[in-house]
């Protein structure tokens, strides 16, 4: 049976280095390890990858990588429009896979969702590995298996958002901190910090959660005097320092003429997009803080916050359904390790997990408004420490029944005390609380009597052991109690396979809690993916070629949100006025006069929806209103064409 390793021996180099070579051998591997690897890696595979050509790509996400795909300047700076003439709101990191994927194999939905679940898949693939290094092949199994399952996860990993690029970055640096920790060496404390400044590309500050941890885990277990091992944190807080603002520097040294204009920014600043809009907005009440555009703060007040944000109605079911487990293994996988020494693995291990989880936690329910996928960055976290708990009840469970003469037997189980019943208990408390998240919604509710016969089988099977019980029978009561603690997550995963239970394009959530379940109850909602106009598209799009003559700009929209169908539409320069929220000052009034003068920009289509600004007021005063019928559309709900060429 796969136990936690025990701890090497302090100062010990040697032995732990020998260790760690006979750990990584193929024939220490047991038989059933690899197929069951290829198994849990297939279904990954299936779930990430279903529907593929017809993914819920994010809008303004989505625009933004056809623009990056046929554009050299779009796709460095990532520019929202082909000509680069406005940013994203975000680093551009996580969209150059998706990007290139587009450049490779044409405008298609499943090519910008393609790379999404070879991120996902890889990121099942590499907990495994770092688990079992860790706890052994059973718990790397328990893993990666909790890690496929996990709602939000199989929602998100066919999405066009940054999350699952972070998820993937983050977990190859733990992996690699484990190897600092493991091997007493250098570079792989420097592989660690360029693994987090990527990820910092992905999605800004938010990979930089888990430094603290990082930080804190190799300066209590490793090797070393404590002063050469502060050193070498900082060598790797240095090199992630480094790789995370590289982006930054070479936008805040390239002339603001020679790249966009950065959204989200008062300024065009780019430590201003990264610490100000996408930073202290989120945890502070002034909407300009360190030159964001006002009104940030405002639009990103989703709910979600709060120290219940894990278990709410809405959070909960997407990733939770492991949270007591977690903590249950965190709390006594450190405990029950007291005493051993200081650079002991098994207890880094759940210092490392237990603190991602912590950290993530504790900044979700302060900040400003998360979204459910937010918490996909934990579910690695969730899943290793549920395999490495399992790993360590099993083995505590099963050292307590070793096979001994009477006599020795007794002693043995007094010594031990109530210690094998963590494994039962852990079973019994995790197929509970799979009750309690999914009973207000009953979503899965034909679900529940198989969890609840599943856990009854475990516990009674492990709980009744004696020392002559078969160990078929233990296997099967322990394969029952996993199945138990899977089955109703696994349900509300497969869910979303249905694009009724997928949640919205900007929200990609499992079950009945996703927004496109309330927004059309009765039937599946309709998505616009690359290359797929509407109608009312096809038809506005015709116009404006037909009357374009030799203008830069095939038009100007007001904000990104009028501007995104027809961006994944077609790759053409359109003037984005505002950027996401419409609030961004680009460009100016006198700006969009130029451009008019110049014969560069010719029309302009603005939206009741989105705030005015001076350059929409412009086009106002300035410009011919288009009826609908012109184009071939009736009504043209809240938006409006203006013909902005001077009268003649």
């Amino acid at each position: 049976m796969t136990a936690i390793p025990a701890a090497q021996p302090t100062g010990a180099q040697q032995g732990r280095r020998a260790a760690n070579r006979r750990s990584d051998r193929p024939e220490d591997a047991p038989r059933w390890e690899r197929p069951a690897l290829a198994a849990v890696l297939a279904v990954a595979t299936v779930l990430y990858s279903w529907g593929i050509g017809q993914a819920a790509l994010h809008p303004f996400y989505g625009a933004a990588i056809r623009s990056m795909a046929g554009s050299w300047r779009a796709f460095f700076f990532g520019g929202l429009d082909a000509a680069g003439s406005i940013s994203l709101d975000k680093l551009p990191g996580a969209f150059w896979p998706d990007s290139v994927s587009v450049w490779l194999f044409g405008p298609h939905t499943w090519a910008a969702a393609l790379p999404q679940v070879v991120e996902g898949v890889l990121t099942v693939w590499l907990l495994h590995r770092i688990v079992r290094a860790w706890a052994g092949p059973f718990a790397a199994l328990i893993a990666a298996l909790a890690l496929t399952l996990t709602p939000v996860t199989v929602a998100l990993n066919r999405a066009t958002i940054p999350d699952t690029a972070l998820t993937l970055l983050l977990v190859a640096a733990a992996g690699a901190l484990q190897k600092a920790v493991r091997t007493e060496r250098l570079l792989p404390l420097i592989t660690c910090g360029i693994w987090v400044g990527l990820a910092f590309q992905a999605k800004m500050l938010q990979a930089w959660l888990v430094l603290p941890v990082f930080a804190a885990v190799y300066q209590l277990v490793a090797p070393g005097r404590p002063l050469h091992r502060a050193v070498r944190v900082l060598v790797g807080g240095a090199v992630a320092l480094a790789v995370s603002c590289s982006w930054m520097f070479i936008a805040w040294v390239t002339p603001a003429a020679d790249r966009p204009y950065l959204d989200g920014t008062s300024d065009n600043n780019p430590f201003a997009l990264v610490f100000g809009y996408n930073g202290l907005s989120r945890f502070s009440s002034d909407p300009t803080g360190f030159g964001a555009v006002a009104g940030t703060a405002a639009s990103r007040t989703t709910g979600n916050t709060g120290w219940d944000m894990l278990i709410n109605d809405t959070v909960g079911p997407q990733v939770a359904w492991l949270l007591p487990l977690a903590v249950l293994a965190a709390i006594l996988g450190v405990g029950r390790r007291a005493g051993r020494p200081r650079t002991d693995l098994p207890r880094a291990g759940f210092l490392l997990w237990g603190g991602w989880l912590a950290v993530h936690a504790l900044v979700f329910s302060v900040s400003n408004g998360n979204h459910a996928y937010y918490t996909a960055v934990i579910a690695p976290a969730l899943a290793a420490l549920a395999g490495g708990g399992l790993a360590l009840f099993r083995s505590e469970y099963e050292a307590t029944y070793e096979p001994e003469p009477a006599a020795e037997y007794g002693a043995q189980h007094e010594a031990a005390g109530r210690r094998h019943l963590a494994l039962p208990a852990a079973i019994a408390l995790t197929a509970a609380w799979a009750l309690v998240l999914d009973w207000p919604t009953r979503f899965v509710s034909w679900l529940l009597p198989v969890a609840v016969m599943l856990a009854l089988c475990g516990v009674v099977g492990l709980s009744s052991r004696g020392p002559r019980t078969s160990p078929r029978k233990i296997h099967a009561a322990l394969a029952a109690g996993i199945a138990a603690t899977l089955v109703v997550p696994a349900g509300w995963a497969v869910s979303s396979l249905n694009p009724l239970y997928a949640g919205a394009a900007t929200s990609p959530m499992a079950g009945p809690v996703g927004k496109s379940y309330h927004e059309h109850p009765r039937h599946a909602p309709r998505r616009r993916g690359l290359d797929r106009p509407s109608a009312r598209d096809t038809a506005l799009l015709g116009y404006l070629t037909t009357h374009r003559h030799g203008e830069k700009y095939l038009l100007a929209t007001q904000a990104a949100y009028t501007a995104e169908p027809l961006l994944r539409a077609k790759s053409e320069p359109i003037l984005v006025m505002g950027g996401f929220t419409g609030s961004t000052p680009f460009p100016t009034a006198q700006q969009l006069g130029s451009l008019v003068t110049a014969h560069q920009l010719r029309y302009a289509l603005l939206t009741t929806q989105r705030p005015t600004t001076p350059a929409t007021t412009w086009v106002k005063s300035h410009c011919t209103r288009i009826r609908p019928t012109a184009y071939g559309v009736r009504t043209d709900g809240s938006f409006t064409l203006y013909d902005c060429a001077p009268q003649r």
